[in-house]
């Protein structure tokens, strides 16, 4: 191989490597063995290969997701174009439990603020949130496992670092969730256009959580149903939505207006 091509491939494997992806089967084996914070693991569908099972069984020991994916979708992640039907994604840093952001709040003496993300997937939508979150002073953001972007490092790079200072719970099921914040005493209050309270009819200043749905659909029906209100934000212009980032800075500010007013 000539120096030239050497070099290309370097570069390509330094630029996967700070995207996050771990690509190949020993680079993942490796990974799960040092124990790598890694966020999700992607493994090509049908594959029988004895080696991806042996990483499918070993990341859902260690409780991490693994995703079935085509051979099109891997080629289309990859950077090194040499996947062996396998690709990691690295989480930035790790995540903590929703009992830790509560216990956050309590010992700042504050009425918990949280954000709650229903199938937010798209990464730079995430970070945007986490920012927000970060800037508003919320106590910590809480994703699903499953259908939702990550603490990758598109994530961590569209957040502007607030990654670094704001706590990321990820939970099995989001309805199950809503279920035990309010058992602990904690409002949810869901973003939805056809909401029957306005967002400057709603009380932020106690216990809340505010949810944010994906950026297609909105809530999900069961998580819709699981809300103690549902909120709408005044539309005046032509376009009856906006971007889920958007909408959470909104309801985040309107409840720092509120906290500080008191």
């Amino acid at each position: 191989m000539q120096q030239e091509e050497v070099n290309v491939k370097r570069s390509t494997e330094q630029n996967a490597e700070a995207d996050g992806l771990i690509e190949g089967r020993n680079a993942v084996i490796e990974a799960l063995r040092a124990g790598a914070s890694i966020d999700k693991i992607y493994l090509q569908k049908g594959e029988t290969d004895r080696t991806l099972g042996h990483i499918a069984s070993t990341a859902r020991e260690k409780g991490i997701v693994v995703v079935d994916a085509d051979k099109r979708k891997l080629d289309f992640m990859s950077r090194t174009k040499a996947h062996q039907g396998v690709i990691a994604l690295a989480s930035v840093r790790e995540y903590v439990s929703v009992e830790d952001i509560l216990n956050i709040a309590r010992q700042k003496g504050e009425n918990p603020l949280l954000v709650v993300c229903d199938e937010i997937s798209d990464p730079h939508n995430l970070g945007a949130i986490i920012r927000t979150a970060e800037c508003a002073g919320a106590h910590g953001v809480i994703i699903p496992k499953r259908r939702s972007a990550g603490l990758t490092s598109i994530v961590g790079k569209t957040s502007a670092g607030a990654v670094s200072y704001v706590p990321v719970a990820r939970v099995p099921n989001i309805a199950a969730l809503l279920k035990d914040l309010q058992k602990a005493g904690v409002w949810v209050f869901g973003t939805a256009a056809e909401g029957n309270t306005s967002l400057y009819d709603a009380d932020l200043k106690g216990s809340a959580a505010i949810v944010i749905g994906s950026e297609g659909d909105g809530m999900t029906r069961l998580v819709r149903e699981g809300c103690d209100f549902l909120v709408s934000i005044p539309m005046k212009g032509k376009i009856s939505s906006l971007n889920a980032s958007a909408a959470a800075a909104i309801l985040l500010y309107e409840a720092v207006r509120q906290r500080r007013n008191g």
